[in-house]
Formats: C-alpha cells, sequence, structure tokens
C-alpha cells in the first residue's frame, strides 16, 4: 500500500473561536497558556511555525500531508467541504477541508504523474490528466472510474466545461487542444498546431462555448466550439512563456499569468486589447514566475501562486497586491478559491497542500496599513454589488459609484456610440499599469 493512502495527521489549532477548531492554524505566539490550560501534548516541545511570514500578516492556516511528490493540482468541491488534488506521486485524493484526512484515494491510479485535475461544477465527476497520455474520469461519490481516454502526445491540461458536457485537454506535442463529450468521449474539435509552441494552460469561458489557451510560444487563443473557430488571437502577449489562464465569471475577462513575473487581465469580450493591450497588469508581486491564478467568483479579488513559494492576493480594480502569504518551502503549482471567499487553497512542489482562511483579511494591520499608505477607501459598486477600492485623494471621489468592470462593461456599451473622451481616458489610465506591449 503507497505511503499516501494513511490517514493524514491532524493538527491541532489556536484560531479564533469563530473559525473551525480544526479547519487552520493559527501563528505561533510566544506568550504561554492561559492558566489551568495545559498546552496539548502533541504540540509540546514544538513551535507552530509560520514560515518566513510577513510578521503582521495573521492568516490562519492548515497543512495537509498525504502526497509523496510534487502537488500539481488542486480544487475545492462539495460546497467547499472537500478538496480534491493530483501530484507526481501517481495520485488523485479527495480530502476532508476539516480534519485534513484523506477521504479516498482515486483507483485505478494513473500509470504516471498527474499534471492537472478538474471538477464538475455539481462536483459529481473529476478528471486527471497525467503523464501517461491520458486522461481518466471518476465518480467523485463513489470512486468508481467512469472512462479513461488516451492521447497520442502528453496532456498537461484538463478542464470540466461549467456544464458538465465536455472536457478541453491541453496537449504538448500536437500544440494543440482537444475538445471532447464528457459522457461517451467523443471528439468534438481536434485542433493541431493550435499554438506555435507546447499547450500550458487551457480552460472554458462560463457559457462553455468557448475555450481559451495559452502556450509557450508567449501567445492567447479563444476557440468557439460552436463554428469550430479560432475568435482571438493574441500574439507576443507576456514577455516570457505564458503558464496559466482563467476567465472571470462574466466570461468578459480573461487572466493570464506568466513566467515574466506578471499577471495580465484581458478584456476578450470586445477586444479592447487589439488598440490598449492588457486592461490591467499586475506586477511586483511575485520575484520569480507565476504559476498559476484564479478569479474569486465575484471577482472581487485575484489569487496568484508563484515559483516564489508565494501566494498572491491582488486587488484587481486597483492591481495592487493587497498580501503575500508565506509557509510553502516549495514553489506554488496551483491555487484555487472557495464559493464563499473565506478559503484559499494552495499545491506546492514542497508535497503539501495549504489551506488558507482569508474570512478577516481585511482587518489584519499589514491590510490595513498598505491600504492607509495608498489613501485607498473601500465603496460598494452600485451596478454588481461587489466592494472595490478608490483613492480617497481622487478629484470627486463621491462620483465613482461603479467597480472597474461595471465601469469597463459601460465604456464597452458606449464605445461605438460616442467617440473617445476624456472620461475614457481616465479609464484607461486606471486599468493599466504601464504600456503593453
Amino acid at each position: 500500500m503507497r505511503a499516501g493512502r494513511q490517514r493524514s495527521r491532524e493538527v491541532t489549532c489556536s484560531c479564533p473561536s469563530s473559525l473551525p477548531a480544526t479547519a487552520c492554524i493559527s501563528p505561533a505566539s510566544d506568550s504561554p497558556p492561559p492558566e489551568n490550560q495545559a498546552m496539548p501534548k502533541k504540540l509540546q516541545g514544538e513551535k507552530t511555525s509560520w514560515g518566513d511570514h510577513e510578521p503582521l500578516s495573521k492568516i490562519p492556516f492548515k497543512i495537509m500531508k498525504g502526497h509523496q511528490h510534487i502537488v500539481s493540482s488542486c480544487h475545492f468541491c462539495v460546497d467547499d467541504t472537500k478538496l480534491l488534488s493530483g501530484s507526481y506521486d501517481c495520485t488523485v485524493k479527495l480530502w476532508d477541508a476539516v480534519d485534513g484526512s484523506v477521504v479516498r484515494n482515486f483507483e485505478p491510479e494513473p500509470g504516471a504523474p498527474v499534471l492537472e485535475c478538474s471538477v464538475t461544477a455539481d462536483s459529481r465527476r473529476i478528471i486527471a490528466a497525467s503523464y501517461d497520455k491520458t486522461v481518466r474520469a471518476w465518480d467523485l461519490e463513489t470512486g468508481k472510474l467512469l472512462w479513461k481516454l488516451s492521447h497520442e502526445t502528453f496532456v498537461v491540461s484538463c478542464k470540466f466545461s461549467p456544464d458538465g458536457k465536455y472536457v478541453v485537454s491541453g496537449l504538448d506535442v500536437d500544440r494543440g487542444i482537444c475538445v471532447t463529450d464528457a459522457e461517451d468521449t467523443t471528439t468534438v474539435s481536434h485542433i493541431k498546431d493550435h499554438h506555435r509552441m507546447s499547450v500550458t494552460s487551457c480552460c472554458f469561458d462560463p457559457d462553455s462555448q468557448r475555450v481559451a489557451s495559452v502556450s509557450l510560444d508567449r501567445s492567447i487563443k479563444i476557440w468557439d466550439i460552436t463554428s469550430q473557430a479560432t475568435l482571438l488571437t493574441i500574439t507576443k502577449a507576456h514577455t516570457n512563456a505564458i503558464s496559466n489562464c482563467c476567465f472571470t465569471f462574466s466570461g468578459h475577462f480573461l487572466c493570464t499569468s506568466s513566467w515574466d513575473k506578471t499577471l495580465k487581465i484581458w478584456n476578450v469580450h470586445t477586444g479592447e486589447f487589439r488598440n490598449q493591450g492588457a486592461c490591467v497588469t499586475l506586477m511586483q508581486g511575485h520575484e520569480g514566475s507565476v504559476s498559476s491564478c484564479h478569479f474569486a467568483r465575484d471577482t472581487s479579488f485575484l489569487v496568484s501562486g508563484g515559483f516564489d513559494r508565494t501566494v498572491a492576493i491582488w486587488d484587481v480594480g486597483e492591481g495592487y497586491r493587497k498580501l503575500s502569504l508565506k509557509g510553502h518551502n516549495d514553489w506554488v503549482m496551483d491555487v484555487a478559491v472557495s464559493n464563499n471567499k473565506k478559503w484559499i487553497l494552495s499545491a506546492s512542489k514542497d508535497k503539501t497542500l495549504r489551506l488558507w482562511n482569508i474570512e478577516e483579511m481585511d482587518q489584519i494591520p499589514l491590510v490595513i496599513e498598505y491600504k492607509k499608505a495608498l489613501g485607498l477607501k473601500v465603496k460598494q459598486c452600485e451596478e454588481c454589488d461587489r466592494p472595490f477600492s478608490i483613492y480617497g485623494n481622487d478629484i470627486f471621489p463621491e462620483t465613482v459609484t461603479k467597480c472597474v468592470f461595471c465601469r469597463m462593461d459601460a465604456k464597452d456599451l458606449s464605445a461605438e456610440a460616442s467617440p473617445s473622451s476624456e472620461g475614457e481616458d481616465s479609464l484607461a489610465r486606471e486599468c493599466s499599469q504601464g504600456e503593453d506591449g
């Protein structure tokens, strides 16, 4: 039996009373335990460490151990009560998010390292792509293998469509993508030489009709399933290889992460990028290549993982990093955000998963001080109700009533009806940090 099938060690935590007792670990404190309260035996003589966490960053977290090699992929599922992970140890695991135990190892196990896994929106089925050139699907509840799809080349990425009808696979040697029916595995689209170099990641839009793919060739492409055609191509989107991509839940915007240490957000709904490049460029958040990206469900923030061993949380509208989560001992390979926005999950080359509780993120001293330093104020968008930040020293800040995404949508609707105005120029400056080539 693999060592990875053993039940994970449960770690006692000392979180605030408002948090689940076993859901996270709080930072170490030098103060002794209260009188008449003995320290748990398993923590006696141990110091719960935050790694090299920033001193004012008080984010509770839990470490989950069980994989024997690089953890390459991670997801929330079953209403955020379970976690899914894939690893180079050739296993796909389902975890209990509360106590950190392994609920199931999906069998038969892939015959090679797992590069990516995905789960349907209803948490009924999962898939995993591995180096043995296969994509496998299992029933999440029973663990039964549903089907196994073999490709002629390595599969580096795989995703379910939001409606659960399709599976898209990113292909290495073919430099393309393959869309298959999620029930009978028949081929819907197989586009070879879609890119000039290997595909690194691919994903569906929220309507399950378009597939975005990114590549080592630094390009972004969007394929339409209905018309069987490439709708958009952005060449030289970054100055180095693009590692990952994800849509916002409106489908109007696409985020890309890159080895050039940046993330970019593109307006793929109107093609605005053709004239202005990326509408937002997120820089100075990672000291190395950015491996992964994931939007919160309401697009109020973005999370990214990097080879600098950190997880970055970004304020998308203002284009700055709110917080950097440190603690992993090696590259962060993947990140995920829970639907309720209270948790972040990260997978790492250090063989672990980390579950971070960010529910009180905006109340911690580091974030408050940084917002003050930037002169930011938080307002509620009158259009979509999501919170957004504005600069307190802006001229007439009371006139800004919508978040950046709603303002950009409004701009798109009026662009053809009216010429460029000072307000549009101001929005362009707001949405872009630096000039994109």
